[in-house]
């Protein structure tokens, strides 16, 4: 199956590091042209801009060939109306639509709710539910002018399974999941599809799931059918399939990209017994890496 997004236009928001680099990589590599937004970018990325400019120009690489991909960057606020207003009209200006909308910008605020601050809470709840509804609602007038289009919504694992300690990013979660579905339903008349992702384990530096100790890891990866950390080209992967016509079908729904985390409620139980299967020199899977 041959996924052609280019010249699709692309918007990745929360795109200067992490999850949403790696997802503005991989649509530039498939020959997008992508935007990525965030409040703001390190001067190491190789972009280039007049004094003063929230716009600029950049390279991303390809994590696979190496090559390097052009992409634009621009300053945003997702929070702030009238900064998710001045960024799309940057990308009308540039692009004259936009086909793709990947909200990616999130944060976490961890705390029990008994030490929890309504700061905290309001924060967490204004960009990763907030900031969804902001841009998408920005991109949709866009869309519904071209007859099509995609938005793509960060959902989590968390909100599916919270965790303790978890209650304003697993409520936020939980919310961008209901706004999507109501979306979908909203944009279907105009050939417009709306999904949510949940990413499970992305080792980054908001979790801190890599430095941690190894008997935690060992404990966190116990609870995935594919025993292994989650990589951001995982989610990537996925994003390009939901971007493409090949998912023209696919609306509404919450897509869990997470390994097959809680998949039954001991997926351990597996690798033990493989593992003593291959000691023991019988049929066994190879080694998880």
């Amino acid at each position: 199956m041959h996924l052609d997004l280019s010249e699709r236009v692309v918007v990745v928001t929360g795109a200067a590091r992490g999850i949403g680099r790696t997802i503005a990589a991989r649509f530039a590599a498939e020959g997008a042209r992508v935007v990525a937004l965030d409040v703001a970018f390190d001067a190491r990325s190789g972009a280039s801009s007049g004094a003063g400019s929230d716009t600029a120009s950049g390279l991303l690489p390809d994590a696979d060939s190496g090559r390097r991909h052009p992409v634009t960057e621009v300053v945003c606020d997702v929070v702030d109306p009238a900064s998710v207003r001045r960024a799309v009209e940057a990308v009308l200006e540039r692009h004259g639509t936009v086909d793709v909308l990947v909200n990616n910008a999130g944060v976490n605020v961890e705390g029990q709710v008994a030490e929890l601050t309504w700061e905290g809470w309001r924060r967490c709840m204004d960009v990763n539910a907030g900031g969804t509804f902001l841009v998408s609602q920005a991109v949709a007038e866009v869309m519904k002018r071209a007859g099509r289009g995609r938005i793509l919504n960060a959902a989590s694992f968390a909100a599916i399974v919270p965790s303790v300690g978890s209650a304003a990013y697993a409520a936020s979660k939980a919310a961008v999941v209901q706004f999507t579905r109501v979306l979908a339903s909203e944009l279907g008349p105009w050939g417009i599809t709306v999904n949510a992702y949940a990413p499970g384990m992305v080792p980054t530096a908001m979790n801190g799931f890599a430095d941690m100790a190894p008997q935690e890891q060992d404990r966190l990866l116990d609870t995935l059918s594919l025993r292994r950390w989650e990589s951001a080209d995982d989610v990537a992967d996925l994003l390009v399939f939901l971007a493409s016509d090949a998912a023209s079908y696919v609306t509404g729904t919450l897509v869990d990209v997470s390994g097959g985390k809680l998949a039954t409620q001991i997926p351990s139980r597996a690798h033990t017994a493989a593992a003593a299967a291959r000691a023991a020199g019988g049929t066994a899977p190879p080694a998880a890496t």
